[in-house]
């Protein structure tokens, strides 16, 4: 078993998996990895106003609420943030807050990006080993970011980097276009990108892409990871323009969708009804059956907002990530029809049939405070049919159940 396969096995608790959800002691709080971590100077002191962490070497002891200071800022991007919690690709701030609308730099964003390809474990073994960076600002990333050293250094094993790149520039902002690079390299599509640099990108501001980047462009649009501007005199790329932490979380979240992940699954389907004994039933599109247990701290993502797992229903549309076999997160992207249940008692008034000579309506009518109210309802293709068939007419008492509107039995009194 690899050391990377180790990790994600081993390192993520139910606990790790829900730290997004608000602002949680951070699971790399020991120096390796914290975002609050990247931006100490020299003398391990923070910057930017940013909270100084516990510094705590037990990575199980967590602080979770399920608010940010910044809700009003995060609700557009938190859907995102909580489909990435189950990789521990993403965090926010000791503070309380996620910082949705401050740019992010490209030491974060390349951090991201390797954890998404599941090399976290080999990053960090990497840091403690005698790496030797072959770039320009090597000596500032080795005593500003020592923790990132190793993600560095993996992000180059894997050809995050262009071969003409002599600076890692930790402290640039990430730009739309440098992290749309990046994130098709992450993805191995290299050779994709390349064979689309002809493409003609319909953008306003196609000009301001460099030649060999179409390619990288046009495949991210094909993808659905990044998307353009509508603006007023056009559609706009924006190619230099900063990425902000809630945009990141959006393009590693869609990124995600494209990665291939032995240790977690991303399925959609039906729910075949409500959770029960801890376990759901999902009813995929090609109608196979998948029983999945759910995670003690499972995060139910409806309408918006966190939702109980006593409010899933059967029919609900869903999109379900697991992860080491248990549901970690379910994004409810379409809900079932609310079932209206009915049984009414009274007497036939009209029956209809349909060209195969089978029932189709029935209208029955019945007394209501001294006042006959007639009810008209569907009949299901299977309707059951108690007593005697000959005698239902109209004039004969009947009993009628069913749902929605459409009679699945008939009883004839």
């Amino acid at each position: 078993m690899t050391k990377q396969t180790m990790w994600k096995k081993t390192a993520m608790t139910s606990l790790a998996l829900l730290m997004l959800a608000g602002g949680a002691t951070s699971a790399f709080a020991d120096g390796k990895g914290s975002e609050y971590d990247n931006d100490r100077d020299d003398k391990g002191r923070h910057e930017n106003n940013r909270n100084d962490d516990n510094d705590d070497d037990d990575d199980d002891k967590y602080t979770i609420t399920w608010q940010f200071e910044d809700e009003e800022d995060l609700k557009w991007a938190t859907e995102y943030i909580m489909r990435l919690a189950s990789k521990g690709v993403f965090t926010g701030y000791n503070d309380g807050t996620f910082k949705p609308n401050q740019k992010i730099s490209r030491i974060e964003t390349l951090v991201a990006a390797v954890r998404l390809m599941g090399l976290r474990a080999q990053a960090e073994s990497a840091a403690e080993l005698s790496t030797d960076l072959q770039f320009k600002d090597a000596n500032k990333i080795e005593k500003k970011y020592p923790w990132a050293v190793g993600y560095v250094a993996v992000a180059l094993e894997n050809d995050l980097f262009s071969e003409t790149e002599t600076e890692v520039k930790p402290e640039a902002n990430a730009t739309r276009l440098w992290s749309t690079i990046l994130l098709i390299k992450a993805l191995k599509l290299e050779d994709e990108a390349k064979a689309l640099n002809n493409t003609k990108l319909d953008f306003k501001d196609a000009k301001e892409i460099p030649a060999g980047s179409v390619g990288y462009v046009a495949l991210a649009l094909q993808k659905g990871i990044i998307t353009g501007y509508e603006d007023k005199n056009g559609k706009t790329f924006r190619p230099n323009q900063p990425v902000s932490r809630a945009e990141l979380a959006a393009l590693l979240d869609r990124t995600d969708t494209e990665m291939p992940d032995q240790d977690a699954q991303a399925i959609t389907g039906k729910l075949k009804a409500a959770a029960a004994n801890g376990s759901i039933t999902v009813v995929k599109p090609d109608n196979t059956e998948l029983a999945l247990a759910l995670d003690a701290n499972v995060f139910i993502f409806r309408d918006d907002k966190k939702a109980a797992v006593s409010e899933l229903r059967s029919g609900d549309e869903v999109l379900v990530r697991t992860y080491q076999n248990k549901v970690v997160f379910i994004e409810v992207t379409k809900s079932a029809p609310v079932v209206q249940s009915f049984t009414e008692l009274g007497v036939v008034n009209t029956l209809t049939y349909n060209a195969e000579g089978k029932l189709s309506t029935v209208s029955i009518t019945r007394i209501e405070n001294s006042q006959t109210v007639v009810l008209i309802y569907n009949i299901d293709a299977n309707v059951s049919i108690t007593g005697d068939v000959s005698l239902l007419k109209p004039g004969q008492a009947v009993q009628v159940k069913g749902e929605n509107g459409t009679v699945k039995s008939i009883e004839i009194k």
